[in-house]
């Protein structure tokens, strides 16, 4: 695996989504997680699935919606200061349609 690429599972730890590794594992094996690679999107099963810096994220804890793109993939699960510099927050684009 390359310093650009992590377990999803690990990551979503690492970035403070979950509190556990196990806890990661388990949304993913839910299909909780989408992932957007290269343009395609996939729904993740497998907490093994890597995820690569400039990937897509979207998933929802506690009724919130998180659609995140992947910035860095981290070395520990540090304070929410370090877990926050992990990913940035997509903007949902205007509405489209009037």
């Amino acid at each position: 695996m390359s310093e650009a690429a992590c377990r999803i599972d690990v990551w979503l730890w690492r970035a403070r989504f979950a509190k556990s590794r196990s806890l990661a594992a388990g949304m993913v094996e839910r299909g909780a997680v989408r992932l957007t690679h290269n343009g395609v999107q996939t729904r993740l099963d497998k907490p093994s699935r890597c995820v690569h810096v400039g990937d897509g994220l979207v998933f929802a804890i506690g009724g919130r919606l998180f659609d995140l793109e992947v910035l860095q993939m981290g070395e520990r699960r540090g304070p929410p200061e370090e877990a926050r510099a992990l990913y940035s927050l997509v903007e949902p684009g205007p509405p489209t349609g009037e």
